[in-house]
């Protein structure tokens, strides 16, 4: 079965345009492979990229959120500690952190920290704030006990925490910016590394594209030119035509056809002149 398949191959002969065809449709399926690989390895690396860029944007303003409300939160219990009305602390309204929200900030920060560096400060980030949150809730405790100088009391209890906690606010935050950069500029390379592919298939499609000018002008547009050539000697000059070419496609069976054609009548061209000559011969022994 083999065998006659390759015989059946083997005997047929491409036509000319099978061969145009083909050259056309190879091309255009490289161009379209290498479209959909660009396209393909863009979407991956956009869509991976562009979420750890997200992330690391919604870590910073978490961390801003934060930042804000227990600055805000210190302020407020620095203006009540050093306020000049020293005998009216009882009196006044006592600063109250949001505790729920800060460490719902904090596990933001966590579930979104993609590398071990930033995970490890996040951590430090959330323990650094539980102990100031729950040094905050002896504030009451402290305000209420007279004989207790409010003023020292901070700066003993809340001064430490509330600083170590800044300190990991502004390590956390350089490296989710320093991420953020990385990020950016693994994206501007992952563009141009998905653009790579359909560089190269534009080169190569224009490449191909060359070569099938190049084969179409040897092997199909100067035998066209010879034939027409031949056919003008013939006719203008009544040239004998011989144009001889490889090939075994219509164009070649074109060739051995006006060749034959060309030729039967060259042929008939010697007999119709013979047939003269031998008339005329005639018609000057009868008038003898």
């Amino acid at each position: 079965m083999f065998k006659r398949l390759s015989k059946k191959c083997k005997g047929r002969t491409l036509s000319i345009r099978t061969k145009l065809s083909l050259s056309l449709l190879s091309i255009a399926a490289i161009l379209l492979i290498s479209s959909v690989i660009t396209i393909l390895q863009y979407r991956s690396m956009s869509n991976y990229v562009s979420t750890l860029i997200a992330d690391n944007i919604r870590n910073i303003n978490y961390m801003e959120r934060l930042a804000d409300d227990t600055h805000a939160y210190n302020a407020q219990v620095m203006s009540v500690l050093w306020s000049e009305a020293h005998g009216d602390l009882q009196n006044i309204d006592i600063p109250e952190l949001d505790i729920q929200s800060d460490l719902a900030y904090c596990d933001s920060l966590l579930l979104l920290s993609h590398t071990p560096e930033i995970r490890e400060r996040a951590e430090s980030l959330k323990r650094s704030f539980g102990v100031f949150s729950e040094t905050s809730k002896l504030l009451p405790q402290a305000i209420k006990t007279p004989s207790l100088n409010t003023q020292e009391w901070y700066s003993m209890h809340l001064q430490g925490p509330y600083d170590a906690f800044r300190r990991d606010v502004f390590e956390l935050n350089t490296l989710v910016y320093n991420a953020l950069q990385a990020n950016s500029a693994t994206f501007d390379r992952g563009f141009y590394r998905s653009v790579i592919p359909g560089a190269v298939a534009i080169a190569v499609g224009l490449l191909l594209v060359l070569m099938l000018l190049l084969f179409a002008s040897i092997y199909y547009i100067n035998p066209l030119r010879k034939m027409l050539r031949g056919l003008d000697a013939y006719l203008n000059e009544n040239k004998k035509y011989s144009n001889v070419f490889e090939g075994d496609d219509e164009l070649s069976r074109l060739n051995e056809g006006i060749t034959e054609i060309v030729n039967e009548n060259l042929q008939l061209r010697k007999r119709v002149a013979s047939l003269k000559e031998a008339a005329q011969q005639q018609g000057s022994g009868n008038n003898a």
